[in-house]
């Protein structure tokens, strides 16, 4: 992959790594990271490794952190069988860990990613050693309004409307990128030029792949299925189950996952403390990175 097919993100070089069913795209930061424990950072729908760039800069002295770009997503081809399901990202996520032997690894996950991080910490305790969940897919019913078109793409025939009105939209990248960014930030006169160039690149590059639709529909319809799911398959049921640490962190300004389930989440979890940032989105890790990490290396002190 040369520079010229691929524009140089924050979080690249990354690496290749074959699990079953899937090959994922890794990255890390280039600094050196011997003796810290490892931690592995998982993105949310639509986003990729590139998304923990901030968090993972601020807690390079506290842990050796990988970030994955999950099926579909980033840098990772779609999974071989086409299951875009929050198990199917788990399997993805647990072949990686039994892969690279690094587990157990301290767990970060946002949205989508937050929820994959609970049923993989409760399915295999054994690879997870705290959770940080930042914004997590957990089933809220209902959802927020604003949330609602994320979930019409998991209606049949709503993906096919979509993709013709993009053909025949004018809409400019810079547009388009300007309309996800105000989904997922509080305040996106608050995004530095940079990060909102590296957008819009990334933007322009998913657009041009064929499965890019296909992999955010096929998601979008896992999270949905999850909400739904009873039983032991049941995210909060699953999320009783958990021993390991978890950091909750919240966002009051977030359109995607209301903080009204934050009370939730405190009474799932066994050992649980929670973060709630009043000038925060759905993407805290990108929004106020330092108050964050500051949360992590309290929890980590504890661990």
């Amino acid at each position: 992959m040369s520079a010229d097919q691929h524009p140089v993100t924050a979080t690249e070089p990354h690496r290749t790594v074959r699990v079953p069913g899937a090959v994922l795209a890794v990255s890390a930061p280039s600094a050196p990271a011997d003796g810290l424990p490892p931690a592995l950072f998982v993105h949310g729908l639509g986003g990729s490794s590139d998304n923990w760039h901030e968090l993972m800069q601020e807690l390079s002295g506290e842990v050796a952190g990988e970030a994955v770009d999950l099926p579909g997503f980033g840098y990772s081809a779609p999974p071989v069988d086409g299951n875009l399901s929050v198990s199917g990202h788990v399997r993805a996520v647990i072949g990686y860990l039994e892969a690279s032997g690094r587990g157990p690894v301290h767990l970060f996950g946002n949205s989508l990613g937050g929820a994959v991080s609970v049923r993989l910490a409760a399915l295999r305790p054994d690879l997870v050693r705290s959770l940080t969940l930042i914004s997590p897919a957990l089933p809220e019913l209902p959802p927020q309004h604003s949330a609602w078109p994320t979930g019409l793409l998991a209606v049949p025939g709503v993906p096919a409307l979509l993709r013709r009105a993009r053909e025949r939209s004018r809409q400019t990248a810079e547009d388009a990128t300007e309309e996800l960014l105000r989904l997922v930030y509080a305040d996106t006169s608050r995004i530095p030029a940079r990060r909102r160039a590296e957008a819009v690149s990334e933007y322009r590059r998913r657009a041009a792949l064929p499965y890019a639709l296909e992999a955010l529909v096929g998601s979008a319809r896992g999270i949905v299925t999850a909400y739904t799911e009873r039983g032991e398959q049941s995210l909060w049921r699953q999320a009783e189950q958990i021993e390991a640490p978890v950091l909750l962190v919240y966002g009051l300004k977030d359109k995607l996952v209301s903080y009204r389930s934050a009370r939730r989440a405190c009474a799932a979890f066994r050992d649980a403390r929670l973060l709630v940032l009043p000038d925060s989105g759905h993407v805290a890790m990108l929004e106020h990175p330092q108050q964050v990490a500051r949360a992590v290396r309290e929890l980590l002190a504890e661990v």
